[in-house]
């Protein structure tokens, strides 16, 4: 089963709902996790189950950096507001040096997280599937 995490930053959450709605038929058979608030959001103005962790400046953006770091997660939707400067950047940094160490998908605005969507419900994300399978165990 795939697992995707949205986040979004304050002036980003109505956007990431919008989105979220516009998709729930993608992500109606996923495993589904967010930071808090941006979860909550999704959750009421959807049908879809999420499981929250913390907000972003509290933890949030780390706890979801470690299933990544566990390849635990397949694509990470995170609307980040490039115009305002951020409490907890050095999370933010640390979430996408993951990514990009481990090889998770990750869009960072509306117009690569709909290129990505658009790919996962066309199925290619295969890839990620045939991963899972290989996955070495942890020692």
């Amino acid at each position: 089963m795939m697992n995707i995490a949205f986040i979004a930053h304050d002036r980003k959450k109505d956007d990431i709902v919008n989105f979220v709605i516009a998709y729930e038929h993608v992500f109606k058979d996923k495993k589904l996790y967010s930071t808090g608030t941006t979860g909550l959001r999704i959750m009421e103005n959807t049908s879809l189950q999420i499981q929250r962790f913390l907000s972003g400046p509290l933890g949030g953006d780390q706890q979801i950096g470690s299933l990544i770091a566990q390849n635990e997660m397949d694509l990470v939707i995170f609307l980040r507001d490039p115009l305002l400067a951020q409490p907890h950047e050095p999370d933010i940094t640390a979430l996408l040096r993951l990514c990009d160490v481990h090889g998770i998908p990750v869009a960072t605005n509306m117009a690569t997280a709909e290129i990505l969507v658009r790919a996962l419900d066309r199925g290619d994300f295969g890839w990620r599937e045939l991963l899972e399978q290989h996955k070495p165990g942890l020692s």
